[in-house]
Protein backbone atom coordinates (compact mmCIF):
# COMPACT_ATOMS: atom_id res chain seq x y z
CA UNK A 1 0.00 0.00 0.00
CA UNK A 2 1.29 3.49 -0.85
CA UNK A 3 2.35 5.63 2.10
CA UNK A 4 -0.70 7.86 1.80
CA UNK A 5 -3.05 5.12 0.65
CA UNK A 6 -6.33 4.34 2.39
CA UNK A 7 -6.26 1.34 4.74
CA UNK A 8 -9.49 -0.52 4.00
CA UNK A 9 -8.84 -3.09 6.72
CA UNK A 10 -10.44 -0.72 9.23
CA UNK A 11 -13.54 -0.36 7.03
CA UNK A 12 -14.40 -3.91 6.01
CA UNK A 13 -17.51 -5.57 7.40
CA UNK A 14 -16.39 -7.46 10.50
CA UNK A 15 -18.39 -10.51 9.42
CA UNK A 16 -16.47 -11.09 6.20
CA UNK A 17 -14.81 -14.47 5.60
CA UNK A 18 -11.05 -14.69 5.09
CA UNK A 19 -9.81 -12.92 1.92
CA UNK A 20 -9.55 -14.92 -1.28
CA UNK A 21 -6.14 -15.93 -2.54
CA UNK A 22 -5.00 -14.74 -5.98
CA UNK A 23 -6.05 -17.09 -8.76
CA UNK A 24 -3.15 -19.23 -9.96
CA UNK A 25 -4.80 -20.92 -12.90
CA UNK A 26 -6.46 -24.30 -13.37
CA UNK A 27 -4.65 -27.46 -12.30
CA UNK A 28 -3.74 -29.96 -14.99
CA UNK A 29 -5.92 -32.67 -13.46
CA UNK A 30 -9.09 -30.85 -12.43
CA UNK A 31 -11.65 -32.99 -10.59
CA UNK A 32 -13.43 -30.20 -8.69
CA UNK A 33 -16.80 -28.46 -8.80
CA UNK A 34 -19.19 -28.79 -11.71
CA UNK A 35 -17.09 -28.10 -14.78
CA UNK A 36 -18.53 -29.54 -17.97
CA UNK A 37 -17.02 -31.42 -20.91
CA UNK A 38 -15.39 -28.90 -23.29
CA UNK A 39 -15.76 -31.31 -26.19
CA UNK A 40 -19.52 -31.16 -25.75
CA UNK A 41 -19.83 -27.37 -26.13
CA UNK A 42 -21.86 -26.88 -29.36
CA UNK A 43 -19.82 -23.95 -30.67
CA UNK A 44 -21.06 -23.97 -34.27
CA UNK A 45 -24.67 -24.34 -33.22
CA UNK A 46 -24.22 -21.47 -30.72
CA UNK A 47 -22.95 -19.31 -33.57
CA UNK A 48 -26.01 -20.21 -35.64
CA UNK A 49 -28.33 -19.46 -32.72
CA UNK A 50 -26.59 -16.16 -32.05
CA UNK A 51 -26.99 -15.15 -35.70
CA UNK A 52 -30.72 -15.89 -35.56
CA UNK A 53 -31.50 -14.13 -32.29
CA UNK A 54 -29.42 -11.04 -33.07
CA UNK A 55 -31.57 -10.47 -36.16
CA UNK A 56 -34.47 -9.96 -33.75
CA UNK A 57 -35.69 -6.88 -31.94
CA UNK A 58 -32.72 -4.72 -30.80
CA UNK A 59 -34.72 -3.60 -27.79
CA UNK A 60 -33.79 -6.92 -26.16
CA UNK A 61 -30.32 -5.41 -25.81
CA UNK A 62 -31.11 -1.71 -25.47
CA UNK A 63 -33.73 -2.11 -22.72
CA UNK A 64 -33.98 -3.83 -19.35
CA UNK A 65 -36.24 -6.89 -19.48
CA UNK A 66 -37.84 -6.09 -22.86
CA UNK A 67 -39.03 -9.55 -23.86
CA UNK A 68 -40.78 -11.22 -20.96
CA UNK A 69 -40.14 -8.75 -18.18
CA UNK A 70 -38.02 -9.42 -15.09
CA UNK A 71 -38.74 -13.18 -15.08
CA UNK A 72 -36.69 -13.75 -18.24
CA UNK A 73 -37.19 -13.87 -21.99
CA UNK A 74 -40.25 -15.71 -23.20
CA UNK A 75 -38.63 -18.25 -25.59
CA UNK A 76 -36.35 -19.63 -22.85
CA UNK A 77 -39.17 -19.80 -20.31
CA UNK A 78 -41.41 -21.55 -22.85
CA UNK A 79 -38.66 -24.07 -23.60
CA UNK A 80 -38.44 -24.81 -19.88
CA UNK A 81 -42.20 -25.23 -19.57
CA UNK A 82 -42.15 -27.77 -22.41
CA UNK A 83 -39.02 -29.59 -21.19
CA UNK A 84 -40.21 -29.85 -17.60
CA UNK A 85 -43.53 -31.29 -18.75
CA UNK A 86 -41.94 -33.90 -21.03
CA UNK A 87 -38.90 -34.90 -18.99
CA UNK A 88 -39.76 -34.15 -15.35
CA UNK A 89 -43.55 -34.47 -15.28
CA UNK A 90 -43.97 -30.87 -14.10
CA UNK A 91 -46.92 -29.08 -15.66
CA UNK A 92 -46.52 -25.35 -15.19
CA UNK A 93 -46.75 -22.06 -17.12
CA UNK A 94 -44.28 -19.35 -18.04
CA UNK A 95 -45.77 -17.25 -15.22
CA UNK A 96 -44.30 -19.70 -12.69
CA UNK A 97 -40.76 -19.67 -14.16
CA UNK A 98 -37.99 -17.26 -13.20
CA UNK A 99 -34.67 -17.26 -15.07
CA UNK A 100 -31.74 -16.70 -12.71
CA UNK A 101 -28.01 -16.10 -13.06
CA UNK A 102 -27.21 -19.72 -12.25
CA UNK A 103 -29.03 -21.95 -9.80
CA UNK A 104 -26.92 -20.45 -7.03
CA UNK A 105 -28.86 -17.23 -7.42
CA UNK A 106 -32.07 -19.25 -7.10
CA UNK A 107 -30.83 -20.64 -3.79
CA UNK A 108 -29.81 -17.16 -2.68
CA UNK A 109 -33.19 -15.65 -3.57
CA UNK A 110 -35.22 -18.37 -1.87
CA UNK A 111 -33.11 -18.03 1.26
CA UNK A 112 -33.46 -14.27 1.09
CA UNK A 113 -37.25 -14.37 1.21
CA UNK A 114 -37.64 -17.24 3.70
CA UNK A 115 -34.77 -17.22 6.18
CA UNK A 116 -33.79 -15.15 9.18
CA UNK A 117 -30.93 -15.69 11.59
CA UNK A 118 -31.78 -18.49 13.99
CA UNK A 119 -34.24 -20.25 11.68
CA UNK A 120 -34.03 -24.01 11.20
CA UNK A 121 -33.53 -25.77 7.87
CA UNK A 122 -33.42 -29.52 7.18
CA UNK A 123 -30.83 -30.81 4.70
CA UNK A 124 -29.38 -34.12 3.61
CA UNK A 125 -26.35 -35.14 5.66
CA UNK A 126 -24.11 -34.82 2.59
CA UNK A 127 -25.18 -31.93 0.38
CA UNK A 128 -24.21 -29.20 -2.07
CA UNK A 129 -21.38 -27.14 -0.62
CA UNK A 130 -22.77 -23.88 -2.04
CA UNK A 131 -26.14 -24.37 -0.36
CA UNK A 132 -24.54 -25.31 2.96
CA UNK A 133 -22.23 -22.30 2.82
CA UNK A 134 -25.16 -19.98 2.15
CA UNK A 135 -27.02 -21.32 5.18
CA UNK A 136 -23.98 -20.98 7.43
CA UNK A 137 -23.44 -17.37 6.40
CA UNK A 138 -27.03 -16.65 7.37
CA UNK A 139 -26.47 -18.23 10.81
CA UNK A 140 -29.26 -20.72 10.29
CA UNK A 141 -29.61 -23.91 12.33
CA UNK A 142 -28.80 -26.78 9.97
CA UNK A 143 -30.34 -30.14 10.86
CA UNK A 144 -29.23 -33.12 8.79
CA UNK A 145 -31.00 -36.31 7.71
CA UNK A 146 -29.05 -39.46 6.89
CA UNK A 147 -28.92 -40.88 3.36
CA UNK A 148 -28.68 -44.43 2.08
CA UNK A 149 -28.50 -45.92 -1.41
CA UNK A 150 -32.07 -44.73 -2.09
CA UNK A 151 -31.58 -41.14 -0.97
CA UNK A 152 -32.86 -39.32 2.10
CA UNK A 153 -34.12 -41.66 4.85
CA UNK A 154 -37.81 -40.92 5.39
CA UNK A 155 -37.91 -42.71 8.76
CA UNK A 156 -35.16 -40.41 10.03
CA UNK A 157 -36.90 -37.37 8.57
CA UNK A 158 -40.24 -38.26 10.18
CA UNK A 159 -38.63 -38.64 13.59
CA UNK A 160 -36.69 -35.42 13.18
CA UNK A 161 -39.79 -33.44 12.23
CA UNK A 162 -41.66 -34.84 15.23
CA UNK A 163 -38.79 -34.00 17.58
CA UNK A 164 -38.60 -30.45 16.25
CA UNK A 165 -42.37 -29.97 16.58
CA UNK A 166 -42.19 -31.14 20.19
CA UNK A 167 -39.62 -28.39 20.75
CA UNK A 168 -41.86 -25.80 19.11
CA UNK A 169 -39.63 -25.54 16.03
CA UNK A 170 -41.08 -25.37 12.52
CA UNK A 171 -38.31 -25.66 9.88
CA UNK A 172 -38.47 -23.19 7.04
CA UNK A 173 -37.90 -25.90 4.44
CA UNK A 174 -36.50 -29.34 3.65
CA UNK A 175 -33.70 -28.97 1.11
CA UNK A 176 -33.21 -32.04 -1.05
CA UNK A 177 -31.38 -32.99 -4.23
CA UNK A 178 -33.53 -36.03 -5.05
CA UNK A 179 -32.24 -36.87 -8.52
CA UNK A 180 -28.49 -37.56 -8.77
CA UNK A 181 -27.91 -36.22 -5.31
CA UNK A 182 -24.86 -34.00 -4.93
CA UNK A 183 -22.40 -35.38 -3.87
CA UNK A 184 -23.55 -38.99 -3.38
CA UNK A 185 -25.21 -39.54 -6.78
CA UNK A 186 -28.20 -41.32 -5.23
CA UNK A 187 -31.73 -41.10 -6.64
CA UNK A 188 -34.66 -40.82 -4.25
CA UNK A 189 -37.20 -43.58 -4.92
CA UNK A 190 -40.76 -42.71 -5.94
CA UNK A 191 -42.06 -44.21 -2.72
CA UNK A 192 -39.89 -41.85 -0.74
CA UNK A 193 -40.86 -38.88 -2.91
CA UNK A 194 -44.51 -39.49 -2.08
CA UNK A 195 -43.65 -39.96 1.59
CA UNK A 196 -41.72 -36.68 1.60
CA UNK A 197 -44.79 -34.88 0.27
CA UNK A 198 -46.93 -36.48 2.98
CA UNK A 199 -44.50 -35.30 5.67
CA UNK A 200 -44.44 -31.83 4.15
CA UNK A 201 -48.20 -31.65 4.44
CA UNK A 202 -48.35 -33.16 7.92
CA UNK A 203 -45.80 -30.78 9.41
CA UNK A 204 -46.42 -27.71 7.25
CA UNK A 205 -42.85 -27.56 5.95
CA UNK A 206 -42.15 -26.78 2.27
CA UNK A 207 -39.79 -28.85 0.14
CA UNK A 208 -36.94 -27.08 -1.63
CA UNK A 209 -36.16 -29.38 -4.59
CA UNK A 210 -32.82 -28.85 -6.35
CA UNK A 211 -32.64 -30.71 -9.67
CA UNK A 212 -29.52 -29.21 -11.21
CA UNK A 213 -28.19 -32.60 -12.35
CA UNK A 214 -31.44 -34.39 -13.19
CA UNK A 215 -31.03 -34.04 -16.97
CA UNK A 216 -27.80 -36.04 -16.77
CA UNK A 217 -29.34 -39.39 -15.79
CA UNK A 218 -27.82 -42.04 -18.03
CA UNK A 219 -30.92 -44.13 -18.66
CA UNK A 220 -33.93 -42.90 -20.61
CA UNK A 221 -36.67 -43.37 -18.00
CA UNK A 222 -36.33 -42.15 -14.44
CA UNK A 223 -38.25 -40.82 -11.47
CA UNK A 224 -40.39 -37.72 -11.95
CA UNK A 225 -39.60 -34.58 -10.00
CA UNK A 226 -41.22 -34.12 -6.61
CA UNK A 227 -42.77 -30.92 -7.94
CA UNK A 228 -44.67 -33.04 -10.49
CA UNK A 229 -46.46 -34.84 -7.63
CA UNK A 230 -47.38 -31.67 -5.79
CA UNK A 231 -50.95 -30.40 -5.98
CA UNK A 232 -50.83 -28.04 -2.99
CA UNK A 233 -47.95 -25.62 -3.60
CA UNK A 234 -45.58 -27.42 -1.23
CA UNK A 235 -42.53 -27.64 -3.52
CA UNK A 236 -40.11 -24.95 -4.64
CA UNK A 237 -38.12 -26.25 -7.62
CA UNK A 238 -34.82 -25.06 -9.07
CA UNK A 239 -32.66 -26.26 -11.94
CA UNK A 240 -29.71 -25.21 -14.06
CA UNK A 241 -28.32 -24.97 -17.58
CA UNK A 242 -24.76 -25.02 -16.24
CA UNK A 243 -24.61 -28.80 -16.11
CA UNK A 244 -26.15 -29.49 -19.52
CA UNK A 245 -24.18 -26.78 -21.36
CA UNK A 246 -21.47 -25.46 -19.05
CA UNK A 247 -21.15 -23.14 -16.06
CA UNK A 248 -20.00 -20.30 -18.32
CA UNK A 249 -23.62 -19.77 -19.37
CA UNK A 250 -24.61 -18.72 -15.81
CA UNK A 251 -28.26 -19.63 -16.28
CA UNK A 252 -30.63 -21.35 -13.88
CA UNK A 253 -34.30 -21.19 -13.03
CA UNK A 254 -36.88 -21.31 -10.25
CA UNK A 255 -40.39 -22.76 -10.53
CA UNK A 256 -42.76 -21.32 -7.94
CA UNK A 257 -46.29 -20.00 -7.52
CA UNK A 258 -46.95 -16.27 -7.89
CA UNK A 259 -47.24 -15.90 -4.11
CA UNK A 260 -43.57 -16.87 -3.90
CA UNK A 261 -42.52 -15.55 -7.32
CA UNK A 262 -43.63 -12.02 -6.49
CA UNK A 263 -41.37 -12.02 -3.43
CA UNK A 264 -38.45 -13.48 -5.38
CA UNK A 265 -38.76 -10.69 -7.93
CA UNK A 266 -38.79 -8.09 -5.16
CA UNK A 267 -35.32 -9.31 -4.08
CA UNK A 268 -33.80 -9.90 -7.54
CA UNK A 269 -32.26 -6.49 -7.85
CA UNK A 270 -29.81 -7.21 -10.68
CA UNK A 271 -31.67 -5.61 -13.57
CA UNK A 272 -32.35 -9.03 -15.06
CA UNK A 273 -30.27 -12.07 -15.94
CA UNK A 274 -27.97 -11.57 -18.97
CA UNK A 275 -30.25 -11.49 -21.99
CA UNK A 276 -27.71 -12.58 -24.63
CA UNK A 277 -27.12 -15.88 -22.83
CA UNK A 278 -30.87 -16.34 -22.50
CA UNK A 279 -31.56 -15.71 -26.17
CA UNK A 280 -28.80 -17.97 -27.47
CA UNK A 281 -29.52 -20.84 -25.08
CA UNK A 282 -33.25 -20.53 -25.64
CA UNK A 283 -32.83 -20.79 -29.41
CA UNK A 284 -30.24 -23.57 -29.23
CA UNK A 285 -32.19 -25.79 -26.86
CA UNK A 286 -35.49 -25.21 -28.64
CA UNK A 287 -33.89 -26.66 -31.77
CA UNK A 288 -31.35 -29.15 -30.40
CA UNK A 289 -32.15 -30.20 -26.84
CA UNK A 290 -33.01 -33.86 -27.44
CA UNK A 291 -29.89 -34.67 -29.46
CA UNK A 292 -27.68 -32.58 -27.21
CA UNK A 293 -28.73 -34.23 -23.97
CA UNK A 294 -28.40 -37.75 -25.40
CA UNK A 295 -24.85 -36.99 -26.55
CA UNK A 296 -24.01 -35.37 -23.21
CA UNK A 297 -25.26 -38.38 -21.25
CA UNK A 298 -23.31 -40.79 -23.44
CA UNK A 299 -20.07 -38.82 -23.06
CA UNK A 300 -20.47 -38.53 -19.29
CA UNK A 301 -21.22 -42.22 -18.92
CA UNK A 302 -17.98 -43.07 -20.73
CA UNK A 303 -16.03 -40.80 -18.41
CA UNK A 304 -17.81 -42.20 -15.37
CA UNK A 305 -16.81 -45.70 -16.43
CA UNK A 306 -13.24 -44.49 -17.01
CA UNK A 307 -12.98 -42.90 -13.56
CA UNK A 308 -14.44 -46.00 -11.91
CA UNK A 309 -11.91 -48.22 -13.67
CA UNK A 310 -9.03 -45.87 -12.86
CA UNK A 311 -9.96 -45.82 -9.17
CA UNK A 312 -10.14 -49.61 -9.02
CA UNK A 313 -6.77 -49.97 -10.74
CA UNK A 314 -4.84 -47.30 -8.83
CA UNK A 315 -6.54 -47.41 -5.42
CA UNK A 316 -7.72 -51.03 -5.32
CA UNK A 317 -9.82 -52.07 -2.32
CA UNK A 318 -8.59 -49.12 -0.26
CA UNK A 319 -11.49 -46.96 -1.47
CA UNK A 320 -15.24 -47.49 -1.71
CA UNK A 321 -17.72 -45.89 -4.09
CA UNK A 322 -21.00 -46.61 -5.82
CA UNK A 323 -21.24 -45.97 -9.56
CA UNK A 324 -24.16 -43.52 -9.94
CA UNK A 325 -27.00 -43.66 -12.44
CA UNK A 326 -25.82 -40.38 -13.96
CA UNK A 327 -24.29 -37.01 -13.21
CA UNK A 328 -20.65 -35.99 -13.34
CA UNK A 329 -19.08 -36.92 -10.00
CA UNK A 330 -18.19 -39.82 -7.73
CA UNK A 331 -18.34 -39.75 -3.91
CA UNK A 332 -15.36 -41.79 -2.79
CA UNK A 333 -14.76 -43.20 0.71
CA UNK A 334 -11.13 -43.35 1.86
CA UNK A 335 -9.95 -45.55 4.73
CA UNK A 336 -11.27 -44.62 8.18
CA UNK A 337 -9.07 -42.16 9.99
CA UNK A 338 -7.93 -40.37 6.82
CA UNK A 339 -8.72 -36.64 6.69
CA UNK A 340 -9.04 -35.55 3.08
CA UNK A 341 -8.51 -31.92 4.08
CA UNK A 342 -4.88 -32.77 4.77
CA UNK A 343 -4.44 -34.25 1.29
CA UNK A 344 -5.78 -31.42 -0.85
CA UNK A 345 -2.61 -29.31 -0.59
CA UNK A 346 -0.12 -32.08 -1.44
CA UNK A 347 -2.30 -33.15 -4.38
CA UNK A 348 -2.58 -29.61 -5.72
CA UNK A 349 1.18 -29.23 -5.65
CA UNK A 350 1.24 -32.17 -8.07
CA UNK A 351 -1.34 -30.48 -10.30
CA UNK A 352 -4.35 -32.47 -9.05
CA UNK A 353 -7.46 -30.83 -7.60
CA UNK A 354 -10.33 -32.58 -5.83
CA UNK A 355 -13.05 -31.57 -3.36
CA UNK A 356 -12.45 -32.70 0.23
CA UNK A 357 -15.56 -34.32 1.67
CA UNK A 358 -16.08 -31.94 4.61
CA UNK A 359 -16.98 -29.12 2.21
CA UNK A 360 -20.02 -31.18 1.16
CA UNK A 361 -21.31 -32.22 4.58
CA UNK A 362 -23.62 -30.67 7.17
CA UNK A 363 -21.20 -32.10 9.74
CA UNK A 364 -17.76 -31.55 8.19
CA UNK A 365 -15.97 -34.05 10.41
CA UNK A 366 -18.43 -36.79 9.43
CA UNK A 367 -17.14 -36.57 5.85
CA UNK A 368 -13.44 -36.26 6.64
CA UNK A 369 -12.62 -39.55 4.91
CA UNK A 370 -14.54 -38.74 1.71
CA UNK A 371 -13.54 -36.98 -1.50
CA UNK A 372 -15.68 -35.78 -4.40
CA UNK A 373 -14.31 -36.27 -7.91
CA UNK A 374 -15.93 -34.53 -10.88
CA UNK A 375 -15.14 -36.38 -14.10
CA UNK A 376 -16.74 -34.12 -16.73
CA UNK A 377 -13.84 -31.78 -17.52
CA UNK A 378 -10.73 -34.00 -17.88
CA UNK A 379 -10.28 -36.20 -20.93
CA UNK A 380 -10.32 -39.96 -20.44
CA UNK A 381 -6.54 -39.98 -20.74
CA UNK A 382 -6.26 -37.23 -18.11
CA UNK A 383 -8.56 -39.20 -15.81
CA UNK A 384 -6.27 -42.24 -15.99
CA UNK A 385 -3.15 -40.16 -15.44
CA UNK A 386 -4.64 -37.95 -12.75
CA UNK A 387 -6.01 -40.81 -10.66
CA UNK A 388 -2.72 -42.72 -10.85
CA UNK A 389 -0.86 -39.64 -9.64
CA UNK A 390 -3.48 -38.99 -6.95
CA UNK A 391 -3.01 -42.50 -5.56
CA UNK A 392 0.75 -41.90 -5.49
CA UNK A 393 0.23 -38.68 -3.52
CA UNK A 394 -2.11 -40.37 -1.05
CA UNK A 395 0.35 -43.21 -0.47
CA UNK A 396 3.23 -40.78 0.02
CA UNK A 397 1.12 -38.93 2.59
CA UNK A 398 0.28 -42.14 4.45
CA UNK A 399 -3.40 -42.15 3.50
CA UNK A 400 -3.21 -45.49 1.65
CA UNK A 401 -1.35 -48.70 2.41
Amino acid sequence: MAENGLDYSTLFNRGLPAPAAPWEGHPRYNFIGGHSDPDMVPTEEFIESAARVFRGDPRNISMYNFSGGPQGILPLRQFLVDKLAEHRGIHTTIDDVLITSGSGQGIELINEILLEEGDTVIVEAFSFSGALGNLRRRKVNIVAVELDQDGMRMDYLAQLLEDLRNKGVRPKYIYTIPTLQNPTGTVLTMERRWRLLDLSQEYGVPIFEDECYADLIFEGEYENAIRSLDDANRVLHIGSFSKTLGPGTRLGYVVASWEVMSRLLSRKGDGGTGVMDQMIVGDYFTNHYENHILEMRSALQRKCDTLSSALRESFGPSVEFVVPRGGMYLWVKLPDGVDSRNLAGPALREGIAFNPGPEWSADPDAAASYIRLCFALPSEQEIWEGIEKLADVFRREGALP
